[in-house]
This record gives structure tokens, C-alpha cells and sequence, in this order.
């Protein structure tokens, strides 16, 4: 009865049903253990680093940190030590696998795998950028994971920096000038010189992220002088080896013009020509050169090419004051010249006085001779001629009166001498009286 009891339907029923749930949980423990296993072969396979707590550094793996400029090839090198085959990955700093076991993972040709051997792995990045910085990580994976970071810098040296002016320069004010390094990194250090001497700068910096901005501000007087005045920006970098980049600029300063009429040279006569210059200065320069005649219109032989002004066979109905005017959006100036003819017996012009100028206006006094030196000295001559024959004449009417009276005192002598000749001894015996 017992045997037969385990061959009863119920027990058939149970056993199955045990059965078949020790083979549900032996295939469950198995799928799970299998899974635990792949998701770790597929986690090394992806690179995905265990938790710190499993790392246990053994200098098994060395990297070396590098600088490299903006668009240059950077070497990124990993050494190992006693490798016996196992795995070896090699990340970006974003932690995406650039190369397994040689093998490129990522699709940038700029990485290129040039050498893999028991002892070193090397790869190369073409057109580095400033996003390419980082870390970048060789890892060795053996029974425990070894890994190192090797640093990428990247440099960015400054281009030639540019010159802003914010506003015009004008005589008497100032100029603000302001030197601009738009990017470099780190960032660029700014100097203006002039004349080789260091002109102080108000420096500002802004961070674009991974680069930099650089600008130095300046504020100097100007005068018309400081007109193409030479300044220089110059931009110090540490990728440029002890070089410099340097912006030179010329100063632009306006001013109001400024008149001079030339003369011509030696004595002019009549039927001459007669040719006046204007000479004008100016920033910026004035375009139009203006000739008239004051109270009076120009001669009709006058001919004006540019700033000349030419009157042909003068005469003396060409006398007056000739007027030079120029203008720019700064002043206006103006300079004059005056022509006398004397008639024939002169024979020469000359200028006289100038009228007062416009502001800006530079007044010279034209004078062909010295008329008034020559006048003085001529009158100093007649004088001087006119006192020597006065006081020869003087002196020659006062020598002839006094022969005159001696003559004259001569003969009373002869007269008395003659009177005692003819008187006879009346005349001696007066004469003894006299003596007695």
C-alpha cells in the first residue's frame, strides 16, 4: 500500500511541479550569473572604469603631460611597465575610447595610433584646439586596472593687436586711443610705447570661455604738432618665445589752415609778371584756394592754376590788395598782398602793410628794399654836405675881411710917412713931440 502510494496521480503532480521549480530557479541563477559576467566583460569592453574603490595605483602605466599650440600636433605618449598583452584604452577627456588595443573607436582621423609596443603607446592629434585640453587617460587592464591622465595644454598666442580711436583728434583737445588683443590664451599682456617710452594704460580683461581678451585705453592732449606723432602697441605672449607683436599707428590730428603768400624774388618793373604763391597747411588740407582782389576785381590778365595766382605785363592799374583764403570743417585763414607802383621814374612795386588776418592766419611782412634805410642815409648825406659848405664859405668870408683891414691899416702908414716927407721938419718936429 505504501509503494503504491507514491505512484498516486497526486503525488505524480507534486513531484512535477517540484521539479520543474528547482529547474526554474537553476536556470535563473545561471542566467543571472551569466549576465553578472557579460555586463562585466561588456563594461572593460566599453571602458567604462570600475568604482575607485577597486583602483590600486601600480606604476604599471606612465603619461606625460604636453603643450602644444593652437593648430599644432600634439604627441600624447603612455608607458608600460611589464605588460603581458592585456587591454589597453586610451580616452579623451570627455572620456570617450579613442583607440583599444590599437584599434581606432572614435571617428576622428585628427587621432592617429603611430606606435604600440610593449613598452610605449603613442598617438597623435593634428589642428589641436583649445577644446581639444584635457585629460586624456591610458589605461591598462589586468587583473587589477592601472591607469594615468596625461594633461593636454593648449596655447593661443595673440594675433598682431589692433588700434581703436573713439573719436576725432583735434588741436587743443585729447585722443583716446585703446589697443585690442581679441584672443589668445592665457591672456596677452599690453604696452604702449612712444618715442621708446612707455605710455601708462588702463588694462581690461574679459574670459571668453577658453580664451582671452585683452585691452589697454590711453587719453593723451594734442596739439598740432602731434600731427603723424608715431605710437606702438606691442603684445607680449608666452607661445611667442620672447617675441612681440606689434600694431604701430601714426597720430591724426585736425587743425585749422594756416595762409602764407611767397612773393617773387628781386625787383619787378613794369611789364613784368607778376607771380604770388599761396602756401597753405591744414588738416585736412583745404581743397579750395580762393584769390580776389580787395575792393576791386582780379586784372583781367590774372590767371589762377590751383594756388598760384599770375598776372601778366603789370602796370599801375594793377595796384591794390591781393587776397589768398582757405578754409577747412575746422577754421578759415586768409594772408594779403599789397602792390604799389611808383611810376617811371622808380620803376619797381613793392608791398606795403598787411591788413589784419583771420584767425589761424600766419602774417608775414613782405618787404622787396629797405626804402627807409636808404632815405635815412640819403638824407644824412645832404645834411652833412650842407654843413661842410656852410662852414666853408664861413670861413672863407671871415679870412677876406681881415687882409681887407690890414691893407687898409697899411696904407694909413704910408699916408703919414709921406705927409712928414713933404712937411719937412714941421713933420720931425712933431714926430719929437710924439716921441717926448
Amino acid at each position: 500500500m505504501t509503494g503504491n502510494n507514491y505512484n498516486h496521480p497526486y503525488y505524480n503532480r507534486k513531484n512535477s511541479l517540484l521539479i520543474r521549480t528547482l529547474f526554474f530557479l537553476s536556470s535563473s541563477v545561471s542566467f543571472l550569473s551569466l549576465s553578472i559576467s557579460s555586463s562585466i566583460s561588456l563594461c572593460r569592453l566599453l571602458s567604462f572604469p570600475p568604482p575607485l574603490h577597486f583602483f590600486l595605483y601600480v606604476s604599471a602605466v606612465q603619461a606625460e603631460n604636453v603643450t602644444v599650440l593652437e593648430g599644432g600636433t600634439a604627441q600624447i605618449s603612455c608607458r608600460l611597465q611589464n605588460y603581458d598583452g592585456s587591454i589597453v584604452v586610451i580616452q579623451n577627456p570627455r572620456r570617450q575610447t579613442l583607440f583599444f588595443n590599437g584599434t581606432r573607436a572614435l571617428k576622428d582621423d585628427r587621432f592617429q595610433m603611430v606606435l604600440f609596443t610593449p613598452r610605449l603607446v603613442r598617438i597623435t592629434l593634428t589642428n589641436v584646439s583649445v577644446y581639444d585640453e584635457g585629460g586624456y587617460f591610458c589605461q591598462l587592464y589586468t587583473d587589477a586596472t592601472h591607469h594615468q591622465v596625461a594633461t593636454l595644454s593648449v596655447l593661443v598666442p595673440p594675433e598682431t593687436p589692433t588700434v581703436e580711436v573713439k573719436q576725432e583728434a583735434v588741436e587743443g583737445g585729447e585722443v583716446e586711443l585703446t589697443c585690442v588683443s581679441p584672443r589668445s590664451k592665457p591672456a596677452a599682456t599690453l604696452r604702449w610705447m612712444r618715442n621708446g617710452r612707455e605710455i601708462p594704460g588702463v588694462v581690461s580683461q574679459q574670459d571668453n570661455s577658453k580664451t582671452f581678451s585683452v585691452s589697454s585705453t590711453i587719453r593723451i592732449p594734442v596739439e598740432r604738432k602731434d600731427n603723424g606723432a608715431a605710437l606702438s602697441c606691442e603684445a607680449f605672449h608666452p607661445a611667442l618665445n620672447g617675441q612681440k607683436r606689434i600694431r604701430h599707428y601714426r597720430l591724426d590730428v585736425y587743425f585749422a589752415p594756416t595762409v602764407r603768400i611767397v612773393p617773387p624774388s628781386g625787383i619787378l618793373r613794369e611789364g613784368d609778371s607778376l607771380t604770388l604763391t599761396c602756401s597753405v597747411t591744414g588738416n585736412p588740407l583745404p581743397r579750395n584756394i580762393q584769390w580776389s582782389k580787395i575792393n576791386d576785381t582780379l586784372p583781367e590778365r590774372a590767371e589762377i592754376s590751383g594756388p598760384t595766382l599770375q598776372i601778366s605785363r603789370l602796370s599801375q592799374s594793377h595796384n591794390g590788395t591781393y587776397l589768398c583764403q582757405a578754409q577747412n570743417n575746422f577754421g578759415r585763414a586768409a594772408d594779403h598782398y599789397t602792390l604799389h607802383y611808383h611810376g617811371p621814374s622808380h620803376s619797381f612795386y613793392y608791398p606795403t602793410k598787411h591788413l589784419p588776418s583771420y584767425p589761424g592766419a600766419v602774417v608775414e611782412t613782405h618787404s622787396a628794399v629797405p626804402y627807409a634805410v636808404i632815405g635815412g642815409v640819403l638824407a644824412l648825406l645832404v645834411f652833412t654836405v650842407i654843413c661842410v659848405l656852410i662852414v666853408t664859405i664861413w670861413c672863407s668870408v671871415r679870412q677876406k675881411g681881415s687882409y681887407l683891414t690890414h691893407e687898409a691899416s697899411g696904407l694909413d702908414e704910408h699916408g703919414e710917412v709921406q705927409e712928414a716927407f713933404l712937411n719937412g721938419n714941421d713933420a720931425s718936429q712933431g714926430k719929437k713931440e710924439y716921441l717926448l
